[in-house]
């Protein structure tokens, strides 16, 4: 039906409502109030004189940074050119041991090892180093930096520093002067890095390779050599 427009229309009813808004502000500060009062997030992870406190849920702590040591002066220091195929140049995430290999070819010495690492920079027909090289003399060959990765450990180049050992023949048993040197570096390496026994390995324990051949062939004697050096 049309509106009848000589009647004025009837306002809508208002719903009367309490006034609210000046409670909203108190009740606000009050939370605020109260949530700063319990949890002072400010000093949360704080002890009272503002250090921080362990993690309550127990989770470990960081190690400490590793201090490179000076390397001793019976060690010659014959530096690799930084390469891709033998000296990467990348940092050691952390020296979590020693691994012990032997060259595998018999009757060379340290400088023809470190020469042949070297030449693969040229020829790249493969990836291949070793922090120190060990002759049969006792002679000890530093090629790559102990706070760099070396090639010559697999899955452990990352957190292990690599000793290479010449030897006369293929038994691959060191010589007494071999042994001397390896004895020392290691025992050297041990308090440097604070190492423990099981932290001293064979390139065997990590690959399964036959590799140092007389300690993967007589693992008496390994195991009594590696305990020496804890004596």
């Amino acid at each position: 039906m049309p509106q009848d427009l000589t009647t004025p229309p009837t306002p809508p009813r208002r719903r009367k409502h309490k006034n609210r808004r000046g409670l909203l502000l108190p009740v606000c500060c009050a939370a605020l109030l109260f949530l700063i009062v319990i949890f002072q997030p400010w000093n949360w992870g704080r002890s009272d004189n503002g250090e921080s406190e362990p993690d309550p849920d127990g989770v470990t702590e960081e190690p400490e940074p590793q201090v490179t040591p000076e390397i001793p002066d019976w060690v010659t220091v014959n530096l690799l050119p930084v390469n891709e195929y033998s000296r990467p140049g990348l940092p050691l995430e952390r020296v979590n041991g020693v691994v012990v290999h032997y060259v595998g070819n018999p009757n060379t010495t340290a400088e023809q090892n470190r020469s042949y690492f070297e030449s693969l920079a040229e020829t790249g027909e493969t990836s291949a180093s070793s922090n120190f090289i060990i002759g049969m003399d006792g002679e000890i060959i530093m090629c790559v930096p102990i706070d760099e990765v070396a090639y010559c450990s697999g899955e452990r180049n990352f957190d292990t520093i690599s000793i290479e050992c010449c030897h006369p023949d293929d038994t691959g048993e060191f010589t007494d002067e071999t042994m001397d040197s390896l004895t020392r570096l290691l025992k050297w390496l041990i308090d440097s890095y604070g190492l423990q026994e099981q932290d001293i390995i064979r390139h065997y324990d990590v690959s399964g390779k036959e590799c140092p051949r007389y300690f993967v062939q007589h693992p008496e004697e390994w195991e009594e050599f590696r305990h020496s050096l804890f004596e």
